[in-house]
């Protein structure tokens, strides 16, 4: 009786999007026009296409490519390599693609196990992350597990072949994206986990850790995921005019197996030193950075170093598009500063969870300078200029970087990009209003639509926006026909119109995930809010989650209106957790939760964790489970059914574009 992911046996791609849609054919995605044309190659002229060593780098090392398809237990592919074959090396970027995302997106593409330096390996671009392995004299220590089972399993299996049969020591977290730990369960078992036997190390104390970690993928899960797959491109066919690269790892995964295991060891000061399987590992405590929780790791005798996702082969997100906690700029720039002034000298290599390494003392001190200079830049020009009064939409249009900084293939816009990273500035520092009293109130969207429509009239918006889409100002038509759209979503003509500006708004974006909006948005105006590949809130992360959070989590399912009247007290055992008994209360239009059993509650229910999840999640099932021993019910059992009653559902494909 647990949320479980879309079933992985279909192919969420074309025939599927047409069957779900209960369309017969779905439209083709348009050339690009010429003004886009001209833009992409104009662009061309602003990038440094002549430095090809990130080429050479992300080649180094190679020891075995890919070995063919990562496939899912029921044999349905979750990773193809050959579905990215068409961005090959010698392929000019295409009209319908701008030419540094398609050129990192070259780089990208490249995938197999590579020997970074002496005991220290990765597997790349089998998944959106990488596996990093370090051989030790007794075992192998995991630095990251990438998001699905699958692609961790078949990583592993690279790694017994080619370079050690040795045990699992440990496994290390760098931070608590989904990323970096949804594959573990393809690594390692729970009972050597729960035994001791492998200790999982982490940033932050294990509740944080597992605060952050679940409560970012569960609680606001759903609304998080729809973004996501909008913003990575989930939703797009592979190819020229739909999704290429996510511009740090690949994106041809479909329907992975999420899982998680609770750390067992938290990492909350600098300077903490591990001895694991003969080696010495030092830890530099990051929170409040690229995740809340994340750590950047130093092995001296390897003389390597990963400073996490906090230095990388693209300018991260200071927000994500996808919806996650703001982050701290001024904190990147911090820990990235005394990561070099605590081993910056002695570092020969630095490896990170996505992309590729960086060799040689002088490069690596260069690029994580560099990284550690644009952040610090951001944070402080967007807060020199909203000291002078500008909004965070008018300092983002005038920022850019120096020239040394900006031309850095490292620090183009393949994640976060400095427009929307300018602004993140300004919510993170001064909150969500940008001080003009117009945007304090303003009318929702439908309804400022329906009054910009009754002034202007629809077919005059409609040539507006059809003038603007011919005379390429596309940022102009997109806003006059969203109007148009809201006030009148039956309005086919205004959609194909904002679909066909969108299309070409994310054929010139180097940033991949703006690309992956607007292609995302171009394709749902034509073809109906599309079915998500598969749901971040797996079964294991259910049962993973912390009490406290598990409460949260319904709450957020309670419709607070018809709540406000109901006094509603009902207490949970979790009979698997030593009797640990909380009680739940619904009053006020609020459901609330603590440790210890209520004086007068209507209704006990008793079970281990995953039960009383179910009964929580689906009330009305909780008879089922009672009636399958599985849960046992003391009291007013209809206090369960009352409760279901209140719950609201979500749908993961709610419209975006639309009302």
């Amino acid at each position: 009786m647990i949320p479980t992911p879309l079933p992985p046996d279909r192919d969420y791609g074309v025939s599927d999007r047409r069957i779900r849609a209960g369309r017969a054919m779905c439209q083709t995605p348009k050339d690009a026009t010429p003004a886009t044309v001209a833009v992409n190659r104009e662009a061309v002229t602003r990038y440094a296409m002549d430095d090809r060593q990130d080429f050479v780098d992300a080649d180094r090392g190679l020891i075995a490519p890919l070995p063919g398809n990562v496939l899912g237990d029921d044999g349905h592919v979750v990773f193809d390599p050959e579905a990215l074959a068409y961005i090959g090396d010698d392929v000019p970027a295409p009209d319908t693609v701008n030419p540094s995302l398609w050129r990192q997106s070259q780089v990208i593409r490249r995938g197999g196990l590579y020997q970074v330096t002496d005991r220290l390996y990765q597997v790349r671009n089998n998944d959106i992350a990488n596996l990093t392995v370090v051989e030790g004299d007794e075992g192998l220590i995991i630095i990251d597990c990438m998001a699905g089972v699958e692609s961790a399993r078949q990583g592993m299996k690279m790694i017994r072949e080619h370079i050690s049969d040795k045990p699992v020591a440990a496994i290390i977290y760098t931070h608590t994206h989904i990323d970096h730990y949804g594959g573990v369960k393809g690594i390692i078992d729970v009972e050597d986990v729960a035994s001791g036997k492998v200790p999982i190390i982490a940033p932050g104390t294990i509740a944080s850790f597992d605060k952050f970690a679940i409560g970012e993928n569960v609680v606001a899960g759903n609304a998080m995921a729809r973004r996501s797959f909008y913003a990575f491109g989930g939703l797009l066919d592979l190819g020229p005019k739909g999704a290429v690269s996510c511009g740090i790892g690949v994106l041809s995964t479909k329907g992975p197996q999420i899982s998680y295991i609770s750390p067992t060891d938290g990492i909350t000061e600098t300077g903490t030193k591990r001895e694991i399987a003969g080696l010495e590992f030092e830890f530099l405590y990051a929170p409040d950075t690229e995740a809340p929780e994340e750590m950047h790791i130093w092995i001296p005798e390897l003389a390597a170093l990963t400073c996490a996702e906090n230095a990388n082969h693209s300018l991260h997100n200071i927000q994500t598009l996808r919806g996650a906690r703001t982050r701290d700029a001024r904190n990147f720039a911090r820990y990235l500063d005394e990561t070099l002034e605590r081993w910056g000298d002695d570092a020969a290599v630095h490896y990170g969870p996505h992309t590729w390494p960086v060799w040689g003392n002088e490069n690596l001190v260069g690029f994580i300078e560099s990284q550690r200079d644009t952040y610090k830049y951001i944070h402080d020009q967007a807060l020199r200029l909203a000291n002078k009064g500008y909004t965070p939409l008018e300092a983002a249009e005038v920022i850019e970087l120096p020239e040394e900084l900006g031309r850095k293939w490292h620090n183009r816009g393949y994640h976060g990009t400095l427009h929307h990273d300018v602004r993140a500035v300004y919510t993170k520092e001064l909150g969500m209003w940008d001080g003009d009293p117009v945007t304090l109130h303003p009318h929702p969207p439908v309804e400022s639509a329906k009054r910009f429509v009754d002034l202007l009239g629809a077919q005059k918006i409609l040539d507006e926006g059809k003038r603007a889409f011919d005379a390429a100002d596309y940022r102009w038509a997109a806003e006059i026909l969203h109007k148009l759209v809201f006030a009148q979503p039956e309005n086919t003509e205004a959609k194909n119109l904002q679909a066909d500006v969108y299309e070409q708004m994310g054929y010139q974006a180097e940033g991949p995930q703006w690309r992956g909006i607007y292609l995302s948005a171009a394709l749902e105006l034509r073809e109906g809010s599309q079915p998500p590949p598969y749901i971040t809130a797996s079964e294991d992360s259910v049962l993973a989650m912390p009490i406290d959070i598990l409460f949260d989590f319904v709450a957020v399912h309670l419709i607070g209106d018809k709540a406000t009247d109901v006094d509603l007290h009902i207490d949970f055992v979790f009979t698997d957790h030593d009797d640990e008994t909380w009680t739940a209360w619904v009053r006020r239009g609020v459901l609330n939760a603590r440790r210890g059993a209520a004086s007068n509650t209507q209704l006990t229910v008793s079970g281990p964790k995953a039960a009383l999840i179910g009964a929580l999640l689906q009330p009305g099932a909780a008879a089922e489970l009672a009636k399958a021993g599985k849960i046992s019910l003391t009291g007013d059992e209809s206090a369960l059914e009352t409760l279901g009653g209140l719950l609201d559902t979500f749908d993961p494909s709610f419209n975006i574009v639309t009302p």
